[in-house]
């Protein structure tokens, strides 16, 4: 039975670093992506990376529309942005880790991430719309990067405390 985990917050340090490649795939990574899972859709969201539940894990999993408005749904482990459009969208966007505000943010309207599955495959997705913003977004989270990051500062600044968070001094 999977588990929903507390999402982790920005200003924790797990959240503003490259997280560690996986190199064993066994059951407790099924189960992780499980609690992964759980803790996406407890949390109203799309998309989920492990250090948003405090693990220092690359790996992401997203339930997500693509610009069909077709539902997306898996999981990457190990990701890599292999190709991105030159044709950018300014859509909005917010995190789990900064609940509430949202903010335009430039992101390329195709994004293609390459990977590994639960056992060790190699896999690739590409993603157009929404769905490519949330590969993007949840590769960024794995390198340490949060959507908030990507903004000149005092607007940062500004969704931080509007999420009840402290801006980094």
């Amino acid at each position: 039975m999977a588990d929903a985990r507390p999402i982790t917050f920005y200003g924790t340090p797990v959240l503003h670093r490259r997280c560690a490649d996986v190199t064993v795939f066994d059951q407790a990574l099924g189960a992780l992506i499980d609690d992964m899972f759980a803790s996406m859709y407890a949390a109203s969201g799309v998309g989920l990376a492990a250090n948003q539940i405090g693990v220092d894990a690359q790996i992401f999993v997203y339930d997500c529309p693509d610009a069909d408005d077709v539902r997306q749904k898996g999981h990457v482990i190990n990701p890599v942005i292999t190709s991105l459009s030159a044709e950018l969208d300014d859509g909005t966007e917010g995190c789990l880790s900064v609940p509430g505000p949202r903010a335009s943010v430039p992101r390329a309207s195709v994004a293609t991430v390459t990977g590994v599955d639960l056992a060790g495959e190699p896999i690739t997705v590409t993603g157009t719309g929404y769905f490519a913003r949330c590969l993007q977004h949840e590769t960024d989270h794995l390198n340490g990067t949060l959507y908030v990051d990507l903004l000149p500062g005092a607007q940062r600044d500004d969704l931080l405390r509007e999420a009840g968070l402290t801006p980094p001094s």
